[in-house]
């Protein structure tokens, strides 16, 4: 009979609900019993084919039986979104009780913390900071520092000329003109210029653009004498007091008598290795006493004061102090060779 085949499809539906895992499953039974196609859906069609006496009881016990389907289903689907939820939530939770996650934090270029480190060294000493233009004149950068119509450096192979008579700075060197024709006449001038230069060079050692830090002292009664303790103290600061130091004769155009500095090698402490040629020793700057020609220019008596001048790289320090082999590392962003630094 009709009504037995209903009660069968209800237990039916009761059971494989029971076992039902996904919410899939749940429409796919919706579907079976109640779809278009569906058990209940045909019981429903074949009422025609009752007695007008039945077809009333029978069309009650399927209407029921609907109701009773849906509140199955119904019932499995909130349990089911609920066991979803329930999973959801359990595969989210923060366990507040671990550690927090270390943030990344920034630090110092290389560059910039040696660059720090010289600037710092200098201002103990009692300098000032000065900067300049890196665009320079020909006048600034050649002729106030007494080099010659005819030097190398002049050369379109050594310098970037942007005109006949401007090109970008090739040594931080044109701020003693600059300097010294900014101050009074006669005023004593206790400077450090830190800034880029520019020059044709790339390899291991050299790049194109790079980082030097000049340094001045005009007054009555400079010596060489004080331009060599204070360049003593200062590359002992930098590199610490183990460090020794010794001058050797040069020249620059711009300083008269002029010198470069060596200091001990750093690698094997002045007993000779690969880095320091066998020699124990490793040139880090230029310095000199500054040209009369250079102070006339400023509006200096050269014959009353007298100065000091010293040039050096900032990269080249970096090096020196960081074991670096390749200046290139400084600029190619290498998050590996950089994070050394931290």
């Amino acid at each position: 009979m009709i009504t037995d085949r209903i009660e069968e499809i209800k237990a039916a539906v009761n059971e494989q609900l029971k076992k039902s895992s996904a919410l899939q499953d749940v429409q796919d039974i919706r579907v079976k019993y109640l779809g278009k196609k569906g058990e209940l859906t045909s019981l429903m069609k074949s009422l025609k084919d009752l007695s007008a006496e039945d077809r009333p009881k029978v069309g009650q016990a399927v209407n029921s039986a609907r109701e009773v389907i849906e509140g199955y289903l119904n019932t499995k689907t909130e349990e089911l979104k609920a066991a979803v939820l329930a999973a959801k939530i359990e595969s989210e939770r923060i366990d507040i009780t671990l550690p927090g996650r270390q943030p990344i934090t920034g630090h110092e270029h290389p560059l910039h913390k040696i660059r720090r480190e010289m600037e710092q060294a200098f201002l103990h000493m009692g300098f000032s900071i000065v900067e300049g233009p890196e665009i320079e004149d020909d006048y600034y950068n050649f002729q106030c520092l007494n080099f010659p119509d005819d030097h190398p450096a002049r050369d379109m192979q050594d310098s970037m000329y942007i005109t006949d008579k401007i090109l970008l700075r090739t040594h931080t060197s044109p701020m003693q003109a600059r300097t010294l024709q900014a101050h009074e006449p006669n005023e004593p001038v206790k400077v450090i210029v830190p800034g880029k230069v520019y020059r044709w060079d790339y390899d291991a050692t050299h790049s194109p653009v790079f980082h030097q830090m000049e340094g001045l002292i005009v007054d009555e009664h400079i010596r060489f004498s004080d331009l060599k303790g204070m360049l003593e103290d200062f590359l002992r600061e930098i590199f610490g007091p183990q460090t020794k130091v010794r001058f050797r004769a040069s020249f620059f155009p711009f300083t008269e008598p002029s010198a470069e500095m060596d200091v001990s090698c750093f690698k094997c402490g002045g007993k000779g290795c690969n880095v320091c040629k066998g020699s124990g020793w490793i040139e880090i700057l230029g310095c000199g006493m500054t040209h009369p020609h250079v102070h006339e220019a400023g509006g200096i008596d050269s014959e009353k004061y007298t100065g000091f001048a010293v040039g050096m790289g900032v990269e080249r320090i970096a090096m020196l102090k960081y074991g670096i082999d390749d200046i290139r590392l400084l600029y190619e962003n290498d998050m590996r060779f950089i994070d050394q630094f931290k």
